[in-house]
């Protein structure tokens, strides 16, 4: 269990690595984020660590939920737009107000982005699913279709969990083993592309299967 970090996509970009490779990566805002809560075992039931990412600006801070104020007042922090909170074994080292910059993936190889996808809409099954269609020629009227769904008379109907015309994108989904290019400041730069459109919010954590 590791710190999981909030960070905003800003878009992609082209660099030469050490060994003179171009590499093609995203660039990830990393500012640095704030420590808000602290759970621990004894009086929550298990070890976490909340942080703030994002600060708000005056008219974000107006619409935002009254208990969410209630706990940036209490901690004397800044309001924050995103809230993560992650479990950890140990939270001892850690203190409420403390800032944790993207110094935190300097000596990481590889980390994981979790993000929500672009949201596409409702589309067809062509889109969708890859469905081949029906023929090209002008008279068969068949051709972005699906195709029939029934069944005969038994059992009479359609089987549920079959492939339909729906909505596309927006998942949350997560891109496991993304190579760290470089840490320059608050840009964070990893191999590959992450889940989202640019300006989303992305979470950054150690990868699990690789160090």
């Amino acid at each position: 269990m590791s710190l999981t970090f909030i960070g905003q996509k800003k878009g992609m970009a082209q660099v030469f690595d050490q060994d003179g490779k171009l590499v093609v990566c995203t660039v990830i805002l990393a500012e640095p984020n704030t420590v808000v809560q602290i759970k621990r075992k004894e009086s929550d039931g298990y070890n976490a660590i909340k942080l703030g990412g994002l600060r708000m600006t005056k008219p974000q801070a107006d619409r935002a939920k009254k208990p969410h104020l209630g706990q940036f007042a209490k901690s004397q922090i800044e309001p924050c737009r995103v809230l993560r909170e992650s479990r950890m074994e140990n939270v001892e080292q850690y203190q409420v107000g403390q800032q944790i910059d993207a110094g935190l993936f300097a000596d990481m190889k590889f980390v994981d982005v979790e993000g929500v996808s672009k949201g596409k809409g409702f589309q067809g099954v062509m889109k969708l699913h890859g469905f081949a269609g029906g023929p090209a020629a002008h008279g068969s009227g068949f051709h972005r279709h699906a195709g029939s769904t029934g069944m005969r008379s038994t059992p009479g109907r359609c089987f549920p969990n079959g492939k339909r015309a729906s909505r596309m994108g927006g998942d949350r989904q997560t891109v496991q083993n993304l190579r760290v290019v470089a840490v320059k400041g608050n840009l964070l730069l990893v191999e590959g592309a992450v889940p989202g459109a640019r300006s989303g919010i992305v979470y950054i954590s150690q990868a699990k299967k690789r160090g």
